[in-house]
């Protein structure tokens, strides 16, 4: 088989355990998926219209589901204190435990198991590799750990992204960022 095969069909048993994960929780696949993108992107990278080029959907699909999940009770909408037109989400209290219990999966704590017994981050760079070529076959962002991006800059008082000029926290290094551009 073809690595982008093997790939597909990792992806369809993803798709297969999320799906059921949903149906146990009364959630759509897309309403996790947004969960679980608001866990771990950025301050730069916590908008709507962000979440909308991370996930390929229509700004209408997204901003729909995001009035669902608001009324859910599991994320909220903030204007930004500089730039007032700019609307930041965040995940809510009841949104994190909902997504704690749609990651806690035998499946996927399993694989955990089986990829360490047999070593396989020495593969993490082919996947890597797969990753980016998808993303530039598809001219989409690479939504990246801004730490691994070559904006991304460690002084001895912090860190600051060399494209925004701006200071980062420590959390802002360790989560995913729009503006990533690959090392």
């Amino acid at each position: 088989m073809v690595v982008f095969d093997l790939i597909e069909r990792m992806a369809a048993l993803l798709r297969s355990e999320e799906r059921r994960k949903c149906t146990e929780l009364g959630l759509q696949p897309v309403h996790l998926q947004i969960l679980d993108y608001l866990s771990r992107c950025n301050r730069y990278s916590d908008t709507p219209a962000a979440l909308t080029n991370y996930l390929g959907m229509t700004r209408g699909t997204v901003s729909q589901t995001l009035l669902l999940l608001m009324n859910k009770g599991f994320i909220s909408k903030t204007v930004d204190v500089m730039d007032r037109r700019v609307i930041h989400l965040s995940l809510l209290e009841d949104g994190k435990i909902v997504l704690q219990k749609a990651r806690s999966s035998d499946l996927f704590n399993q694989a955990a198991i089986l990829l360490k017994e047999n070593n396989v981050d020495a593969y993490k760079d082919i996947f890597a590799d797969a990753l980016t070529s998808l993303q530039k076959a598809n001219n989409s962002q690479s939504f990246g750990l801004c730490k691994t991006c070559r904006y991304f800059t460690k002084f001895s008082e912090g860190f600051i992204c060399g494209l925004t000029q701006e200071p980062l926290s420590e959390n802002d290094s360790e989560r995913i960022c729009q503006e990533h551009s690959v090392a």
